[in-house]
């Protein structure tokens, strides 16, 4: 069996979610298969960056934890003015279908020397597996290997779905592997022809042996918090966040703090109760999530999200936007947590989970079931061979 992974960008240097989960998924895959006559290959390029697509690997082959990586050089690096400049037309709706196209060139990565390879190698692969949706060579390159491709949409709720270059990758794939339930609904509310055989996926949990709430307490001398965790960003919502638990805090003062993890994009408020220790260790991220009472996540647009599933997997319960599909689905199926349509809701549902403390044990004891059930790395490994043998059978 010869598995052939495609993505924008892969390697320990790069820091994207869909490009680590294709990087996890084709070394589990791997070692799931140990002493099988089984390989993996990655066709990615040699970028790093995603704004620029600017070549940054040398090497043309690597090999990584067994897995073959396979670069190509970015023909030419994103010209962001124009890009910018269409994608403004897009999104205003007067893009013409014809220049679908163009845009998607723009987008980039544009890698013409990779789908050549895959039109050319396309015999010695039994399946395909392309992640995600949105770049030129996953487009490109599903249209040269349909009947044995499988394709991780990783979609929400976003206009590019509706691009005419777009829409045919979804009835092209032989297979589909979902995240959530709720992006299969999408996805199929949105495109007609596809195929019966999917599965589910996703990101499973790496928890580290010896967490310690206490430790990261003592360490950033905070005592009572919920956490925030991920990039820092208009894009995210969290300046509605820094709003909302202002108004909290107004109406009730106390010691309870907001803890913000990640990349800082947008300015944080200067307030004493808003803590931000700047990078921090992987260790830090799982014992800040352990002594948190909450995990808040006000995103409107998540396709799986990794935080929520990271604090649920610790027994943490979540506050997070019902305006997210996803993340009012995870809330429904596990009972660990509260969504919020509005400040009324975010402060009622925040009291009762930092207040409660038997409810917030229940919730998170209900929320490490729910991972523990779904999303362990046997489970989406496991459920990714079967759909690959389906696929190779077809």
């Amino acid at each position: 069996m010869k598995i052939c992974f495609v993505i924008q960008r892969y390697g320990k240097e790069v820091n994207g979610g869909a490009d680590q989960l294709c990087l996890q998924l084709a070394e589990r895959l791997l070692r799931a298969h140990k002493g099988e006559d089984y390989s993996v290959d990655v066709l990615t390029t040699k970028a790093i960056d995603y704004i620029t697509w600017k070549n940054e690997y040398e090497n043309d082959f690597e090999v990584i934890n067994g897995v073959n990586v396979h670069r190509f050089g970015v023909q030419y690096e994103r010209h962001t003015w124009l890009f910018n400049k269409i994608n403004k037309l897009y999104l205003m709706g007067i893009l013409p279908s014809f220049m679908h196209d163009l845009w998607l060139k723009l987008q980039g990565p544009y890698v013409p020397s990779l789908v050549k390879y895959i039109r050319d190698k396309k015999d010695e692969y039994d399946v395909f597996v392309f992640i995600t949706y949105l770049y030129y060579p996953i487009v490109k390159g599903i249209a040269e290997v349909k009947e044995k491709s499988i394709l991780l949409p990783l979609a929400h709720d976003e206009p590019y779905l509706n691009l005419s270059c777009i829409k045919p990758i979804f009835s092209q794939a032989r297979g589909l592997f979902y995240e959530t339930p709720e992006e299969k609904e999408l996805v199929c509310s949105r495109f007609t022809g596809l195929s019966e055989d999917y599965a589910f996926g996703g990101a499973g949990v790496d928890l580290p042996s010896n967490v310690d709430g206490a430790r990261f307490k003592e360490k950033y001398g905070v005592s009572d918090y919920i956490i925030y965790a991920g990039r820092i960003d208009t894009g995210k919502n969290c300046e509605e966040l820094f709003e909302f638990f202002i108004r909290y805090k107004e109406s009730h003062p106390g010691d309870l703090k907001l803890v913000l993890l990640g990349k800082n994009i947008i300015e944080i408020p200067d307030r004493v109760d808003i803590v931000y220790p700047g990078f921090v260790s992987e260790e830090d991220k799982f014992d800040a999530y352990a002594g948190a009472k909450a995990l808040v996540l006000p995103s409107k647009f998540e396709s799986l999200s990794i935080v929520v599933l990271e604090s649920l997997s610790l027994g943490r319960p979540v506050l997070v936007n019902d305006a997210c599909e996803v993340l009012r689905g995870h809330i429904k199926r596990s009972e660990a947590g509260f969504t919020y349509k509005d400040y009324d809701e975010f402060e009622r549902n925040l009291h009762t989970l930092v207040s409660d403390d038997d409810l917030n044990e229940s919730m998170g004891l209900k929320g490490k079931e729910y991972v523990d059930k779904y999303y362990t790395w046997d489970t989406i490994i496991g459920n990714l061979s079967g759909l690959i043998e389906v696929v190779r059978r077809k």
